[in-house]
């Protein structure tokens, strides 16, 4: 993926045998006829979905001056001459927020990978522009959308949007951090739209050898469905879900367990610690456990359990965190290679 886009423009995309590279150039007033194609195009693929350019996106005629009085900026992706994209962003009034504005590709670049690239590069350009967070509204009927960005980290965040359009459109939400590394609690919503992001976490640290009653290859319809699962704990107030992002992608996760017995109000269990490989060794796991403990301090929970498999880095992790001892299972649970591994049991007075 390229960096922040440039005035210049950037080939992003080396072309298949036929097909000419696309490029990233800066949008133009000048493009507004594509503009409004894209966008027309995109919209007529769902019922009732009007695009009224002077009635209610007059905008789009002078797009690139409409975004550069908001002090954001427009690009478009061309192929062969073709604008095949379009991506915007613009800082928002609070919170160094930026949004995501006016994403659409073509319907036959979809798959291609410029849809990542366009909306990469515009995240790019917002963190270089100081952005902390970032936002963006998208039609709740849009379904491949709202699976593109979950794809991309971004999870369900606030109320849904009503708009008084001819469309009747009502729109989802979508946030995440841009910048550093960041812990976030999900609320039932945004669980269920992180579910794919998770599962893929959960399968990568599987067939990493994690031990955490699965074994590889893991399929995505069992890692989905335990996520699944885990939503509808979180909407019951039954788990603590924590998900971990590092420079704006979704990189950990880990859980609190909170449906205890009537006489241990005071205790919740750490559950599901899940870093991605590629983000080892960057204090995500050392993070999550921070915050874990911090949320159970703020919820009146005073003891924390947990178990990991003896010689794990988990274990150490654990250790180097203060957490105690409580004892040893031998050969609880059968680890890749067929032999057996014993389960430590910690637990850490807060």
């Amino acid at each position: 993926m390229p960096g922040a886009f440039v005035n210049d423009g950037v080939t992003i995309m080396a072309p298949p045998s036929s097909r000419p590279a696309a490029r990233i150039r800066p949008g133009r007033d000048e493009d507004a006829a594509d503009y409004i194609r894209l966008i027309g195009d995109a919209w007529g693929e769902y019922p009732n979905c009007i695009l009224d350019v002077d009635g209610e996106v007059p905008e789009l005629r002078a797009l690139a001056s409409h975004f550069g009085a908001a002090g954001g900026a427009v690009w478009v992706a061309e192929r062969g001459g073709r604008v095949t994209g379009m991506v915007a962003t613009r800082p928002l009034g609070s919170d160094n927020a930026w949004e995501i504005c006016k994403m659409y590709v073509e319907q036959a670049e979809r798959g291609s990978g410029l849809a990542h690239v366009l909306l990469g590069g515009a995240e790019i350009y917002a963190q270089q522009q100081g952005a902390q967070r970032i936002v963006l509204w998208t039609d709740t009927r849009f379904d491949a959308a709202h699976r593109f960005y979950e794809k991309r980290g971004y999870v369900r965040a606030g109320s849904i949007r009503i708009l008084d359009d001819i469309s009747h459109s009502l729109e989802f939400r979508y946030a995440k951090p841009a910048h550093g590394l960041v812990i976030e609690a999900l609320d039932a919503a945004a669980a269920a739209s992180a579910e794919r992001n998770l599962a893929d976490i959960l399968a990568a640290c599987v067939a990493d050898g994690a031990s955490v009653a699965y074994q590889a290859p893991l399929s995505p319809e069992t890692a989905r469905g335990f996520w699944r699962k885990i939503s509808g704990d979180v909407a019951m107030g039954n788990r603590l879900l924590l998900v971990a992002w590092l420079d704006g992608r979704m990189a950990g996760t880990a859980q609190l367990h909170l449906a205890m017995a009537e006489n241990q109000p005071h205790r919740a269990v750490v559950e599901m610690l899940l870093v991605h490989p590629e983000f080892r060794r960057r204090g995500v796991g050392r993070a999550l456990m921070r915050r874990a403990e911090q949320a159970a301090r703020g919820i009146g929970r005073s003891l924390l359990t947990l178990d990991t498999r003896a010689g794990d880095a988990a274990e150490r992790l654990y250790r180097s965190q203060g957490w105690v001892e409580a004892g040893r299972i031998p050969a609880f649970a059968r680890n890749a290679d067929g032999t057996f591994g014993d389960q430590l049991f910690f637990y850490r007075s807060l």
